[in-house]
């Protein structure tokens, strides 16, 4: 008897094709959800009560009825490292284990970071437009060479900013609320309070995840510690930026430019972010390369076939249902 397994996700088996030969090797069927197309709460509660494991994205909600009405649901697995669009209390309540991959695409965000950053000194985007509409101006940027880079939020993907970082010879600052002494003496950072690192830094970069007490982070009051030639880059969540506290910073030139790959809204349809030229948006891309997918798809595939095969799996969200 093979298992029943849905992804909703949007990256799940289209990049990385290991992870479905992985579910094919053991027994397992697939649906992949049509990228592009959400899910709604009505459907995912209709097609969760013939599923044994799902794999889900970041914008699908996995609520509390969802989970009620899927009887035969062994396992809930998180393409990405958030869990927060799951009810992990719903779950455990009914002992279903949920899996996450938390550092898979660690390298890939870190790559983009140090990318934007360097997009946004150089004005990469605008001197690209600038030419293919015939034009050739002179554009003078800025170094990130020999400047101040602040991270919100130390963990696995701003430790390998922070380690890119010092290639550049940067000087680096970091807020956490949970510190790793040990690793900041490694790389020479330098913990300060949230304050101090937006009002030091010349790149700032957010990698926090949402929570009550994250959510609206950084608005206004924080944009109006930094300075007035500073750059932000977020690669977290859309909501931990006030988004029109951060349009009114980049129009009054209070920052000299910001880059955001996650929007409150996405996509963010006419947000009047997109009509700046000091501004770049990607499409929450942040962790999709080939390595990273294939990697984040292979820790969702295993989670689940360690379930479905009576094994507890690694990087459970609520190992209480185990006790």
């Amino acid at each position: 008897m093979s298992h029943k397994i849905l992804s909703t996700s949007p990256s799940f088996g289209y990049y990385a094709s290991e992870p479905l030969d992985y579910l094919k090797q053991h027994g397992c069927e697939w649906e992949l959800f049509p990228q592009g197309r959400k899910i709604s709460e009505a459907e995912l509660i209709e097609r969760g009560k013939t599923l044994d494991a799902l794999i889900v994205g970041m914008e699908e909600k996995i609520t509390k009825a969802v989970l009620e009405a899927a009887t035969k649901l062994k396992i809930v697995t998180k393409h990405g490292a958030g869990v927060d669009n799951i009810d992990i209390p719903a779950a455990t309540e009914r002992k279903i284990p949920v899996v996450s991959a938390p550092g898979a695409n660690s390298d890939a965000v870190a790559d983009l970071a140090i990318g934007l950053f360097i997009s946004m000194a150089r004005r990469i985007p605008l001197a690209d437009r600038s030419v293919k509409q015939g034009k050739w101006p002179r554009m003078a940027g800025v170094q990130i060479n020999g400047k101040v880079l602040g991270i919100i939020g130390l963990g696995q993907v701003g430790k390998k900013v922070a380690k890119r970082a010092t290639g550049f010879d940067m000087k680096i600052f970091a807020y956490d609320v949970v510190k790793d002494e040990a690793y900041a003496r490694k790389w020479g950072i330098t913990y300060l309070s949230l304050e101090e690192v937006l009002g030091q830094a010349d790149f700032l970069s957010i990698h926090i995840p949402l929570l009550p007490s994250t959510r609206g982070l950084i608005g206004d009051k924080q944009l109006r510690l930094m300075k007035k030639d500073a750059f932000l880059v977020n690669l977290s969540r859309g909501h931990i930026v006030d988004e029109q506290a951060l349009y009114q910073a980049l129009t009054e030139e209070r920052l000299r430019g910001a880059a955001l790959d996650v929007f409150s809204s996405e996509p963010p349809g006419d947000s009047p972010l997109l009509k700046l030229d000091h501004f770049i948006s990607t499409p929450h891309m942040g962790g999709y390369t080939y390595e990273a997918l294939r990697e984040t798809g292979m820790i969702c595939v295993r989670a689940i076939v360690d379930v479905l095969e009576g094994r507890r799996p690694e990087t459970v969200i609520n190992p209480e249902i185990y006790r």
